[in-house]
């Protein structure tokens, strides 16, 4: 019997037609990084990285040039990415805390699972699931989390750790994979071997904690990028940063430039070698997946999905970490192969707009379940199979969370896109503009 692998990796694929019969229902492989930049892939542009099993996924399938985080912070992305709803609709995150059951229920996860598909989960869940977020439970404790909604889980709570042997569905694997990154592709090839013995389809969905900081790089790979010196963006350093709004500078973003050592040479060179570090750890786990489904005869017919919860600055506009809807912060990489896909619609590139919304209904799509109406996401196989141009003309982009430097709304479109900065401390609420088409960087705002 031919088994379908669809790979989720920061790639998603939209509008794929789905077999009458069940049992010819793909299989689906989605992957997401934590704090991974747009600008961190070969295949993306970047001299300086080395991801070749990330550019396997991009050149033979579909690369988004523009797809973007509606709420670019870890507990509300991985609330978006799981529901294909908006974070207003989920209603978590930080300071709102867990998912409503009723909610998560809903989710590609439990409906993949309710339709036949064999489930597992790995990695940094992002959030708790309640009965009733309003009676509490906000504690995060492993009751609070969907452990028995999948077939195969080595999720964990919180941050969780890079250390394999503190995660304790991830224990097992610690001896010959210490470092958390390959233990979680260790638990992908062991489920994708154990699924392709049985008659069900199954969906794989990996959250690594790799790029996030504290970074602690697997040793492995301490050499890659010892003698690597990476370049900076055009819109690197404070004085890139100055016309922006003053919120902007209001919250942890602005510290982090020289706190986290993007503002020297030596500094800014060091934090960049272990960030791609990790990043590489990744892509060899990645390496994992894709070599376990040749083994197994299932390349033919695997998707893969490859993305991340939200970017990076890196020192753009002389800002660190994440959350801000400025490029940087928001886009992340986004490849979808589809081997179903005929060969002279795959290696293309799309500028049409998506968010992580769209990889619900897209894993839903692909799985052949019809109720897409009622999420915020559209399903992107269109695109991936070169149907459509689009399907969407703009995203919303939410960040409700925090202090007056991160509340912020807007929306982005293929040319502009437009942030509006609802209050400061002290301060009158503020409008940015900025042609993307023309200016990527975001270095003139035209709102005035």
């Amino acid at each position: 019997m031919n088994k379908t692998i669809i790979l989720l990796v920061a790639v998603l694929t939209v509008g794929a037609q789905f077999p009458a019969s069940a049992e010819d229902r793909p299989n689906i492989i989605f992957l997401f990084a934590d704090d991974q930049a747009y600008d961190t892939v070969g295949c993306y542009g970047n001299p300086d990285v080395k991801t070749p099993n990330m550019d396997r996924i991009g050149n033979s399938g579909l690369i988004f040039d523009r797809h973007y985080n509606t709420t670019a912070i870890c507990m509300a992305s991985r609330a978006n990415v799981m529901t294909g709803l908006l974070e207003y609709r989920t209603g978590c995150n930080f300071m709102h805390g867990p998912m409503a059951k009723s909610i998560w229920n809903k989710s590609f996860p439990v409906q993949l699972r309710s339709a036949g598909y064999r489930t597992a989960f790995g990695g940094k869940f992002g959030f708790a699931v309640v009965e009733d977020p309003r009676l509490g439970g906000n504690d995060n404790k492993y009751e609070n989390l969907p452990v028995n909604d999948f077939d195969l889980w080595v999720g964990g709570l919180g941050q969780t750790h890079y250390q394999t042997a503190k995660n304790k569905y991830l224990a097992p694997y610690a001896e010959k994979y210490p470092h958390s990154s390959r233990a979680y592709g260790a638990a992908g090839v062991e489920f994708i071997t154990e699924s392709a013995k049985t008659e069900k389809p199954f969906c794989l969905t990996l959250f690594f904690k790799a790029p996030h900081r504290p970074t602690t790089p697997d040793p492995e790979f301490d050499d890659v990028y010892r003698e690597t010196t990476f370049r900076k963006l055009p819109n690197y350093g404070r004085e890139a940063g100055q016309h922006l709004a003053p919120q902007s500078k209001m919250g942890r973003q602005y510290p982090r430039f020289e706190e986290w050592g993007y503002h020297t040479e030596a500094s800014y060179q060091a934090a960049l070698r272990t960030y791609n570090q990790q990043i590489y750890a990744i892509d060899v786990a990645v390496g994992m997946l894709l070599d376990t489904l040749e083994a197994h005869g299932l390349v033919d017919n695997t998707v893969i999905i490859y993305s991340s919860d939200n970017g990076f600055f890196n020192g753009s506009h002389g800002l660190g970490s994440k959350v801000l809807p400025y490029e940087e912060g928001a886009r992340v990489p986004l490849m979808i192969y589809d081997p179903r896909v005929p060969k002279e619609q795959r290696g293309r590139r799309t500028d049409s707009v998506s968010g992580n919304i769209d990889i619900a209904a897209t894993i839903m799509d692909l799985a052949g379940i019809s109720k897409l109406d009622t999420l915020d996401g559209k399903s992107l196989m269109p695109l991936v199979r070169g149907e459509a141009e689009r399907v969407r003309e703009r995203l919303p982009l939410i960040q409700v969370w925090g202090t007056a430097g991160t509340l912020a709304l807007g929306v982005v479109t293929e040319q502009y896109k437009y942030i509006y900065w609802c209050y400061g401390e002290g301060m009158d609420p503020r409008e940015e503009l900025f042609d993307i088409q023309f200016d990527p960087f975001e270095m003139r705002d035209l709102a005035s």
